[in-house]
């Protein structure tokens, strides 16, 4: 090696050796006399000295500036009181420099590498300041140089951060007795939900392999293929729409287990989660342990299947109350089969018209017609549907919800998916706007027992989860009277707010996998055509078997405080899913695109 030490190593009891470092110029001071700069490397900065005496050594100090890269040899030595630095593992102790070379000059960055409450902290894992100053610099721009942004404190902290957590997972699977195995990138098209990334072949002109969703089929195999008991750290893709929380490709954790029950599944899965939070957060799980809620449960209450629970603000089924109440919209509602609900924002009469303005729009969105509301104010209730309320009505509305003076009641009217999605996003923003969330602590929980099969808008059904999910097999028997009565055995785990991943005990009988996909409107052909690989697997003997699938991207972003997933991945794509470094998705020769067979037809 270069170096006889890293840059976070020297501490007090070093004093008097001579030492050789490597690393990045962070900062240049000079003082007059003397030179000091803060050499850094991932592992931390150590403050070296150059003095004029070492006069051709101290001419190069004079030349240097931030990020060129050198090495120094010198002798280590205890700072003078008074200028120690407890806030840095090194700050009690200075090289002074008696020998330099300088291993790379460096252009000025594009944006400050350094900023003035970053330093040492990659090496403590102190979290203060994740998003500081640094984080102001165009995102475009971190990501077209990522190389630069990477060796930021925040960044480094993040990698660092992720790296433990892949080690902790691998070894905890391993302790379970998992086998790992790796399953291929290159498959066979078959479609579970997300738009695929198709892959032409030369080999076979017109045919194409797609990049896995995830390694759902493979893994059950594994499982037919006696292997018991299967883990994956997974890369996977999906060809979507960007937010925060998601990305093209992405890395997940795939376990399958053989001759399991659903709480079987759980208890390994939150064992290994719990294990995460414990090593990396510090922050203690709300409540006892991780929970269980139905869909119907959070639905209900919460208005979503992936609730934060580190607040309240529960939503009020008020539809027994609003028969006959006198507002049309409310009783318009109930004639159509659907449902009324309230939810109370402590505060909310704060709430300013604009504001409201906003969260109508938020409603409308997810195809609320509009956002009924009353305001509770100290000169009494504000809102252009009291008006219409007989008498009585408002005082139940009052003793139902709790309403107070200084509260807000926000309404949805309308069918129960529309009403739950619309008043659970209302519920989220008023957290934020009052906050109300706790972030002292993590919510983690399982939600289970969803439907087996959602409708689509022409009418048709698709499965909710992934078509080799097992259905409550009693309900089953009535998929024809009543295919939306069917739930699956099917189990989300949910942290912070964030649908962490999804399992479920799959179905391992041909028979019943054959019935699911006539539900779904997939011909007996087109089952043999997509999925007679696993039609046959199923014949040979395949165990009962169920797993689970979590995002490791998402975990990392959670437990490092972050708000996407970009900020722990080292080389992400942008919001438009580009790779702004290397200039991806780009044109490919003319010439490779004969040899495959293909032909761009722009518009």
């Amino acid at each position: 090696m270069l170096r006889t030490h890293t840059c976070g190593d020297l501490r007090a009891d070093h004093a008097g050796e001579t030492v050789t470092l490597c690393g990045w110029v962070l900062r240049r001071r000079d003082h007059g006399g003397l030179i000091f700069v803060d050499l850094r490397d991932r592992y931390g900065f150590t403050q070296i000295v150059f003095d004029p005496k070492h006069g051709k050594i101290f001419k190069t100090a004079e030349t240097i500036r931030p990020e060129w890269v050198l090495k120094v040899t010198g002798t280590v030595r205890k700072r003078i009181a008074g200028a120690e630095r407890s806030d840095n593992p090194t700050g009690m102790i200075e090289v002074e420099v008696t020998a330099v070379d300088v291993l790379n000059e460096a252009k000025t960055p594009p944006f400050e590498i350094d900023h003035p409450q970053q330093h040492g902290s990659a090496v403590r894992g102190n979290k203060e300041d994740s998003a500081g100053p640094a984080a102001e610099v165009n995102e475009e721009l971190r990501l077209q140089y990522r190389y630069l942004d990477l060796r930021r404190e925040r960044m480094q902290r993040n990698i660092i951060l992720r790296s433990k957590i892949f080690q902790i997972i691998r070894n905890y699977f391993t302790e379970q007795g998992c086998i790992e195995v790796d399953t291929p990138c290159l498959i066979k098209g078959t479609p579970e939900g997300a738009r695929e990334y198709i892959v032409p072949s030369r080999l076979y002109p017109g045919q194409f392999f797609v990049l896995p969703q995830s390694p759902q089929q493979l893994k059950q195999l594994c499982m037919v293929a006696g292997l018991d008991r299967y883990f994956q750290i997974a890369r996977c893709f999906r060809d979507e729409d960007q937010r925060g929380d998601r990305q093209p490709e992405f890395v997940q954790l795939d376990l399958e287990m053989s001759f399991c029950t659903q709480e079987d599944v759980q208890k390994t899965v939150e064992g290994s989660v719990v294990r995460v939070l414990a090593e990396c957060s510090g922050k203690p799980l709300k409540g006892d342990g991780v929970q269980r809620y139905t869909w119907q449960d959070v639905m209900d209450r919460y208005g979503s299947d992936k609730p934060d629970l580190r607040y309240d603000l529960p939503i009020v089924d008020i539809s027994a109350l609003c028969d006959g109440c006198g507002f049309e919209v409310f009783e318009k509602a109930l004639k159509n089969k659907g449902t009324v609900r309230a939810l109370r924002v402590p505060g909310g009469a704060a709430l300013t018209r604009s504001e409201i303005d906003t969260w109508t729009e938020l409603a409308k969105e997810l195809k609320a017609k509009g956002l009924a509301y009353i305001l509770f104010t100290a000169e009494g209730p504000k809102s252009p549907l009291v008006k219409f309320f007989k008498e009585g009505f408002l005082d139940k509305l009052i003793a139902a919800t709790g309403a107070q003076t200084g509260d807000a009641l926000f309404f949805g009217a309308d069918g129960f998916k529309t009403v739950c999605s619309s008043l659970g996003r209302i519920r989220s923003e008023a957290a934020k706007r009052f906050n109300l969330i706790d972030t002292s602590v993590h919510s983690l929980f399982w939600v289970t027992n969803f439907p087996m099969f959602e409708e689509m808008e022409d009418g048709t059904l698709t499965f909710s989860h992934h078509p080799f999910t097992s259905p409550n097999v009693e309900e089953w028997k009535r998929r024809k009277e009543n295919p939306h009565g069917v739930h699956s055995v099917c189990y989300d785990l949910v942290l912070d707010g964030y649908e962490l991943g999804s399992g479920s005990i799959r179905i391992h009988d041909a028979t019943l996998q054959q019935e699911v996909f006539e539900m779904l409107g997939i011909s007996r052909a087109d089952q043999q055509k997509r999925f007679g690989h696993m039609l046959e697997a199923f014949t040979y003997g395949a165990p009962p078997h169920g797993g689970f699938a979590y995002g490791i991207d998402r975990l990392v972003m959670i437990v490092a405080g972050e708000p996407n997933i970009r900020e722990v991945i080292a080389f992400p794509k942008d919001q438009k899913a580009k790779d702004l470094l290397l200039g991806a998705p780009g044109e490919v020769p003319e010439r490779q695109l004969r040899e495959l067979g293909i032909r761009i037809v722009k518009d």
